[in-house]
């Protein structure tokens, strides 16, 4: 009798542990499903006759002033308002080094350029107009606090977020979002002088503020998204999200795109910041990556990478996915947009471009280490970093290398009419044709 009840018993746990099997293994299947690549569609929400940025018009000349002195030729991060990173220029490579500015601490991310000079920060917070015919420090603004981003410049102005303040005898440059604490601040500064014309406080910062129409845009890392006047340093409008905001924002038409820790993509009103629709990356085992990288938005759709390894292309009227490519590795890098490409690295030390509508890899290039930083194209030629210190320069059509230098670690590469910068680890090279 026990031994028929053992068998009973034991035929009953073999039941259960099939059962529970079976659902992990169903589990897991959906799961994998859930996170395969999707193939776009070139018809769906895909606009592929949108107008490719132009350069800045050229300003007229004012009597006993160089025309380089009044010029914008790089505004900000991602050269313009949809960060699409690609200016049409006749230069290419290679080139040569005419100038070195040295930093002495970290260069993480590129100067603006605007008024004959590059306003680039480093990693302890000095924020350095370096004059672009010499190289030579016009002024230096210590705000005393990290820096993650690079500046903004319109209307005379250059527009500055700052981190936390940094503590003698700690690392608070590396403080976790949660630290208690910890705040930062939007600062707007004569672009000639140097002089402050506004502070705002708010939460640590690490994007680089988008100058649009009247309005300054930022967030931080309590997850909150801000309007400011960019005359008085105001706040119009905020709107808060459910993560960390670490990446900068595009905006086209009413339309602001804004990534977050939180796993979400927002579309939020760039007037009054209302939620248009919040989107999300994939679901997989894990959980979902969340977005570090700072949109790219053209096409009718928005580009996007996610630390679930993969790039994203969301409909920007619907929010709706429309393709995800895995890469193989983190993607930090934001996206560079030039005719129909999306242009993109991946920790993974591959390179990719892929097709704008379908995802399609058209070519994949293999680095000498993972790439983190974000690719900008000047002219027909795409150029990048990797964290083992070399930049590369690849003709955009094909993916062949036409030129490399042995320092840049990254996002290392803007540009005016005339010059290359290209930012190295501490130094910012001003680079003329060779």
């Amino acid at each position: 009798m026990n031994r028929r009840r053992w068998i009973v018993a034991g035929a009953g746990a073999a039941v259960v542990v099939l059962i529970l099997v079976g659902a992990g293994l169903g589990y897991y299947f959906y799961e994998q499903h859930q996170a395969r690549d999707i193939r776009g569609s070139s018809t769906i929400e895909f606009v592929p006759t949108e107008t490719a940025p132009t350069p800045p018009p050229k300003p007229r000349p004012k009597p006993g002033k160089p025309a380089a002195l009044t010029r914008v030729d790089w505004p900000m991060y991602g050269y313009d308002e949809q960060r699409v990173r690609y200016l049409p220029s006749a230069l290419r490579p290679p080139f040569r080094a005419q100038w070195t500015f040295r930093a002495r601490h970290l260069l993480e991310f590129p100067p603006a350029v605007a008024y004959g000079r590059a306003y680039i920060a480093n990693n302890p917070g000095v924020l350095t107009a370096v004059q672009a015919a010499t190289g030579r420090a016009s002024w230096r603004y210590a705000s005393g606090r990290c820096t993650a981003a690079s500046p903004a410049v319109a209307g005379g102005v250059v527009y500055m977020a700052f981190l936390n303040l940094r503590r003698k005898g700690t690392d608070a440059c590396n403080a976790s979002p949660g630290t208690p604490g910890l705040n930062g601040e939007v600062v707007a500064l004569d672009a000639r002088t140097g002089k402050l014309r506004w502070r705002r406080v708010i939460g640590p910062s690490e994007t680089s503020p988008l100058v649009a129409g009247s309005l300054v845009y930022a967030g931080d890392w309590t997850g909150a998204v801000y309007a400011f006047d960019r005359s008085t340093g105001r706040t119009v409008w905020t709107y808060r999200t459910g993560g960390e905001v670490k990446g900068a924002f595009a905006r086209t038409g009413r339309r602001l795109f804004v990534g977050s820790y939180d796993h979400h993509l927002y579309a939020l009103n760039a007037r009054t910041g209302a939620l248009i629709w919040r989107s999300s990356s994939q679901d997989r085992l894990g959980g979902r990556g969340t977005f570090y990288s700072t949109p790219a938005a053209a096409y009718g759709r928005v580009y996007i990478g996610s630390t679930d390894g993969k790039v994203y292309s969301f409909g920007a009227g619907s929010g709706e996915v429309r393709w995800s490519q895995s890469t193989g590795g983190y993607v930090y890098a934001s996206p560079a947009v030039w005719k129909e490409r999306i242009l993109v690295g991946s920790y993974s030390g591959t390179f990719y471009a892929l097709d704008a509508a379908t995802g399609d890899i058209r070519w994949k290039f293999e680095a000498d280490g993972p790439i983190s930083g974000s690719a900008s194209v000047i002219g027909d030629i795409v150029y990048f970093s990797t964290l083992k210190g070399r930049t590369y320069g690849l003709v955009a059509t094909t993916g062949r290398r036409v030129w490399s230098f042995p320092d840049g670690k990254y996002s290392p590469v803007v540009a005016g009419p005339d010059r290359l910068y290209l930012t190295g680890y501490t130094r910012l090279y001003g680079m003329v044709p060779s």
